[in-house]
């Protein structure tokens, strides 16, 4: 329905409607309740593959970047090693991190972001937009090819890269994700969730306040849904 011309009723009846709303609402949190529990009733995949990331520290392996805790989130941001910036996009979902690392590390969690290009860049980037969050490189590692987020040529040219789950052709050499993983006892990890795409959706603040709103995420008539993004510093300009 069109901001324009929108239809205008008295108080009485636009809580009747809401209170209409209110229970579709109800009844969508309880679907995105059974959902969140099928999600981590998945079955697992042991990570057998050695991975070796560069950071602030001495470079660490993979089951190392949990830092104490058993369970670790990665999100796959975009940083193709021959750019000189990350991915506008990326960057408005990571605008979202600095703020609850600590929250997550309260329950037992760890999260880092992961990206191909090499560590300088990462933290030359991370600097201008005043990010704290723990930021790694993955430069020399299989790591971002086997979670499907980055591409070679030849699946490219192809048209045989994997991308949420089934062969895409397109030519991006990155695409985002997040991947969660587990760490038992022992010290073996565990590979538990990925999603792409939309599935990222529902980890971006921003994106949630704009479906509140009017004119929502007024996307409609743009060349693609996030056209209209920019790197923080950037708007205005």
């Amino acid at each position: 329905m069109s901001v324009i011309n929108h239809q205008v009723v008295t108080p009485e009846a636009w809580i009747e409607a809401r209170k209409q709303l209110l229970a579709k609402e109800k009844e969508f949190t309880r679907l995105r309740d059974r959902l969140s529990q099928a999600r981590r009733d998945l079955p697992w995949a042991l990570v057998t593959k050695q991975y070796l990331f560069e950071g602030p520290e001495a470079k660490q392996t993979l089951g190392q970047i949990f830092n104490g805790h058993s369970q670790l989130i990665v999100y796959h941001f975009m940083f193709d090693p021959d750019w000189e910036a990350g991915c506008k996009g990326c960057s408005f979902w990571a605008d979202n991190f600095n703020g609850i690392v600590p929250h997550l590390n309260q329950r037992d969690v760890t999260f880092v972001a992961i990206s191909r290009a090499p560590l300088a860049k990462l933290q030359t980037f991370a600097k201008r937009l005043g990010w704290s969050f723990k930021w790694l490189s993955s430069s020399g590692s299989d790591f971002n090819y086997d979670y499907n987020v980055s591409f070679a040529p030849e699946a490219l040219a192809g048209g045989s890269a994997t991308y949420n789950y089934a062969a895409n052709k397109m030519n991006m050499p990155e695409l985002p994700g997040i991947s969660v993983f587990f760490k038992d006892a022992d010290g073996n990890v565990f590979h538990t969730y990925s999603c792409y795409a939309r599935g990222l959706d529902m980890l971006n603040t921003a994106y949630h306040y704009l479906d509140l709103v009017p004119k929502g995420r007024d996307e409609a008539g743009l060349s693609f849904p996030m056209a209209w993004v920019r790197l923080r510093d950037e708007y205005g300009s």
